[in-house]
C-alpha cells in the first residue's frame, strides 16, 4: 500500500465542540451517545486493537468522528456504521477537515448496526469501536456471527459489560455474554478507560475488551449459524435463573428433569452443577457437536 507523510489531526475538546454547534447536536441517552474528546485515549484504543496497514476495520457508532480518524490513518479501509443521519452526514467533511490525505479510505453506512447484514460489508478483518453502551453486547455478537471474516475486536463498553465478557467460569459475574463471546475466541480486558475523556461525562467507567478470533482451520467447534442455534439455547436456559441446578435449568429444554439429567451426563458433566460452573466448551459438548 501506498505509504503517506500526511497524518490525521484528532479532534480534541475544542473541535468535538465546534462540531456539535454545527451540527446541532445533543449527545442522546437513547442512543448511548457519549463523544471521546480525548486523542491519547483514541490512540490507546488503536493500539490495543494490533491493527496492520492492509485492515479493513469496521467501526460502530463513530459520532463526531474520533475513533474515525485515527483508524483511517492506520489501516487500508474503514467503514463506519453509523444510525445518526446528521452524524453520518457530517464525517465525510469532518475527514476532509482534519485527514484529507485518507479520505478515500473511508466507506459510511447510515444503518443501524443490528440491521446489517453480511452484504453490507465486504470481509471485515476487525472491529474497533465505543460501542453505544445500550446495545454493546447485541451488536458486538451480531457482528461476530455475521461476519466471520472479523479476527480481531478491540470494544470500549461499561466497565461492567468488559468485566462480564472477560469472566472465566465459576465467578459471579460470569455468565451469557461470557459464554457466547468465548464461543468465537480468546476473550480479555484489554484497559480500563475514565469518564473525563467524554463528552458529555457518563456517570459510569468504561472499559476496553479485546478478542483474538480462533485462527482459520484451528476452531475448536464449527462457528458456523448452525452451531449456534443448537448452542445459544442451552446458553440462556442454564442462565435463566442462575441458582438452579442444570438439571432443573435445561428440564424445559429437554422435557423434562430426567432427560435434562441424561443429556448432561452423557456430555460428562454433573448435572448438580449450576450454569455458571460451565465454560463454552461444556456447553458445545452438551449440544453434541
Amino acid at each position: 500500500m501506498e505509504q503517506r507523510d500526511e497524518s490525521a489531526q484528532l479532534l480534541g475538546p475544542v473541535e468535538i465542540r465546534q462540531l456539535a454547534e454545527k451540527l446541532d447536536v445533543t449527545p442522546t441517552k437513547k442512543l448511548g451517545q457519549n463523544f471521546v474528546h480525548d486523542p491519547n485515549t483514541v490512540r490507546r484504543i488503536v493500539a490495543a486493537a494490533d491493527l496492520s496497514p492492509e485492515d479493513h476495520v469496521v467501526e460502530i457508532g463513530p459520532g463526531l468522528g474520533s475513533l474515525t480518524l485515527a483508524l483511517v490513518d492506520t489501516a487500508a479501509k474503514v467503514t463506519a456504521v453509523e444510525i445518526d443521519d446528521r452524524l453520518a452526514a457530517e464525517l465525510p467533511a469532518t475527514l476532509a477537515w482534519r485527514a484529507p490525505a485518507f479520505a478515500d479510505r473511508l466507506h459510511i453506512l447510515n444503518k443501524d448496526a443490528l440491521k446489517i447484514e453480511a452484504g453490507d460489508i465486504e470481509a471485515p478483518t476487525a472491529l474497533v469501536a465505543n460501542l453505544p453502551y445500550n446495545i454493546s453486547v447485541p451488536v458486538l455478537l451480531h457482528f461476530l456471527a455475521t461476519f466471520p471474516s472479523i479476527r480481531r475486536v478491540l470494544v470500549m463498553v461499561q466497565a461492567e459489560v468488559a468485566d462480564r465478557l472477560a469472566a472465566d467460569s465459576g465467578s459471579k459475574i460470569y455468565g451469557v455474554p461470557s459464554v457466547k463471546a468465548a464461543f468465537y475466541g480468546e476473550v480479555r480486558r484489554a484497559g480500563s478507560i475514565g469518564r473525563n475523556v467524554f463528552w458529555p461525562a457518563p456517570k459510569i467507567e468504561s472499559g476496553l475488551v479485546r478478542i483474538d478470533r480462533f485462527e482459520p482451520g484451528t476452531e475448536p467447534w464449527p462457528l458456523s449459524e448452525e452451531a449456534r442455534r443448537t448452542v445459544w439455547p442451552l446458553i440462556d436456559a442454564a442462565f435463566a435463573q442462575r441458582r438452579k441446578t442444570l438439571r432443573a435449568a435445561l428440564a424445559g429444554h429437554y422435557g423434562g428433569a430426567v432427560h435434562a439429567e441424561e443429556a448432561l451426563l452423557a456430555a460428562g458433566i454433573d448435572p448438580t452443577l449450576r450454569g455458571e460452573r460451565l465454560d463454552v466448551a461444556d456447553f458445545v459438548r452438551l449440544a453434541g457437536i
